[in-house]
Order: C-alpha cells, then structure tokens, then sequence
C-alpha cells in the first residue's frame, strides 16, 4: 500500500490512499464505479464494458479518499519491453489534485522492475477538450507523443500513442 497527502483546490487537503487491488470482482466494481462519472472520455458503452471486464485480469491500482474510491489505473502488457497502461480514470472532483499522479507513480514504480518503456493511448489533440487535457497531463508526466493511427479506432477518433523510457537497459 502507498499513499500520500494531496493538495485540494484553496487549500484543501485530502488524503488519498494508492492501494494495489487483487481482487477481480473489486477491480470491476472499482472501474465501473469510476468510469460512471466520466462520460465525457467513456461515453461508448461498448469500450466502457471492455474496460471494466479486462480490468478484472490486470494489474490495478485505485486511489482512495474517505473510504470512496475516486481512481484507478490498469497495466497491461503491449511487448516483452513495453507495458501500457491500459486505462486510467478519476473522478471528476478530484481532478487536477495529484490523484493521477500518484495513481500514475504507483503503475511506474512496479513497470519499470519488469518493462523498459510505458505507452498509452489516447485521443489525438484537436479533436476533444477533454481528451486535450489527457494529453497535457501525460505530457507533464513525462510522455513523449511517438505516432499518431488515423483510423485504428474510428476516423473520429484518432488515436495517439505516447510513450515514456522508465529505465536505461
């Protein structure tokens, strides 16, 4: 278990707790409870779906405050060289309060003993507002915009593919 202490909006504090969750049933209760609250980046009920049900054999963190989850991240592997995280969510009034930070700071410190680099996708800028505020947040952690897939989700939604050196080999 890690956790820390986060600075709120006019300073306030809340105290997140990171958690490394085993549990399958509590990893897909733990997604579908937060992604609920962010309609706006998982809106489509049939990736929302996939998202919870392949939580459920992956590496998950979830981020705690007062009992309540508030976040999560999942790991998953992309090569023998390269972990992905394979989706993060937080709820919408703990945005911007380091909560994805420190869930993000859980996922490398145990990628990095098994991958040299962490990718994830998203959204390309200039399509969503809040997918532009994804990526300025993985770019203030570190990530690197590696190559743009036109139609590998659908033409509206053109994915991205960031990445980040977690180790020198």
């Amino acid at each position: 278990m890690e956790g820390g202490w986060v600075s709120g909006i006019g300073g306030g504090h809340i105290m997140t707790t990171i958690l490394k969750i085993a549990d399958s049933d509590e990893k897909a209760k733990i997604v579908e409870y937060v992604l609920s609250d962010l309609p706006e980046w998982f809106g489509l009920p049939e990736s929302t779906a996939e998202y919870i049900h392949d939580s459920r054999e992956l590496d998950l963190w979830a981020a705690k405050d007062n009992g309540e989850y508030i976040g999560f991240i999942t790991l998953s592997q992309s090569s023998t060289d390269c972990g992905e995280i394979h989706c993060m969510g937080v709820k919408k009034a703990y945005h911007r309060k380091g909560v994805g930070t420190l869930l993000l700071a859980a996922l490398k410190n145990f990628a990095k003993t098994t991958y040299e680099y962490l990718q994830v996708k998203t959204v390309d800028e200039g399509h969503y507002k809040e997918y532009d505020q994804t990526i300025a947040f993985y770019k203030k952690q570190g990530f690197k915009k590696l190559e743009v897939f036109p139609t590998l989700w659908d033409a509206w939604n053109p994915c991205l593919v960031m990445i980040q050196k977690l180790y020198a080999r």
